[in-house]
């Protein structure tokens, strides 16, 4: 009798932690990146040095969401991603008073992920 009442118990126990709601994973072969796709923005100023500390905004045509960024030691940002796709995207870049001509890049999005068009853009500070 004790033993099926402790066979029982344990029954209990097994279907309430099957029953928690936690997120499962699915360990199948998915071949989709985790992170996101990032844009590579370099930063230039007047005379081609790139810029350290420059902000760069790029902002979704169709939503106007934007996404701000700061360039590295190597005048470089990454903070532009494909979380802003797959409308076109406005980008501009600024150091101080100077700032740049805004260009345009385009997302192409597969099932998995939007790679930007171009996969690099150079963004000239105006003199």
């Amino acid at each position: 009798m004790n033993r099926v009442r402790g066979f029982s118990w344990l029954v209990g126990l097994l279907f309430i932690a099957a029953c928690d709601e936690a997120p499962r994973m699915e360990r199948g072969g998915d071949d989709c990146q985790a992170e996101l796709v990032a844009l590579r923005v370099e930063v230039l100023n007047a005379e081609g040095a790139r810029v350290r500390g420059a902000t760069v905004t790029a902002t979704n045509t169709a939503s106007n969401v934007s996404i701000t960024g700061v360039t590295d030691e190597d005048g470089v940002s990454t903070a532009v991603n494909e979380s802003l796709a797959p409308s076109p995207v406005r980008v501009v870049a600024s150091a101080g008073s100077k700032v740049s001509s805004p260009q345009r890049i385009e997302w192409t999005c597969d099932a998995c992920n939007c790679t930007p068009e171009p996969s690099t853009l150079r963004l000239q500070l105006n003199p």
